[in-house]
């Protein structure tokens, strides 16, 4: 099967999907007021979950964020070491050929 055909086919099954849980909803035992407040209620809840993962999610970026800037500051801290050290070798390396 080509890969348009996969594409068909997982649409099809997500229409059938759809499909599917507005029949289920439709014929629901309960009455349509209950259907509906049952909804709602599985939205907010929905709705709180999302807030709450997206908090974690953003916490948890910036702690990362915050971890990067650390290792980046040490990583220049220690380049900075190294070009100073580099330089006081090439200090002393000239100062010793112009005494010689």
């Amino acid at each position: 099967m080509s890969d348009r055909d996969n594409g068909n086919n997982l649409l099809w099954f997500l229409a059938g999907l759809g499909f599917g849980a507005l029949v289920g909803v439709l014929y629901a035992p309960r009455a349509g007021r209950e259907t509906r407040d049952a909804l709602k209620s599985t939205a907010q809840e929905g709705t709180e979950y999302l807030k709450t993962r997206g908090r974690e999610a953003r916490e948890s970026v910036g702690q990362w964020v915050d971890r990067g800037k650390e290792v980046v500051g040490q990583r220049k801290d220690q380049i900075s070491a190294a070009i100073d050290a580099g330089r006081q070798v090439y200090r002393e390396a000239t100062e010793g050929n112009k005494k010689s």
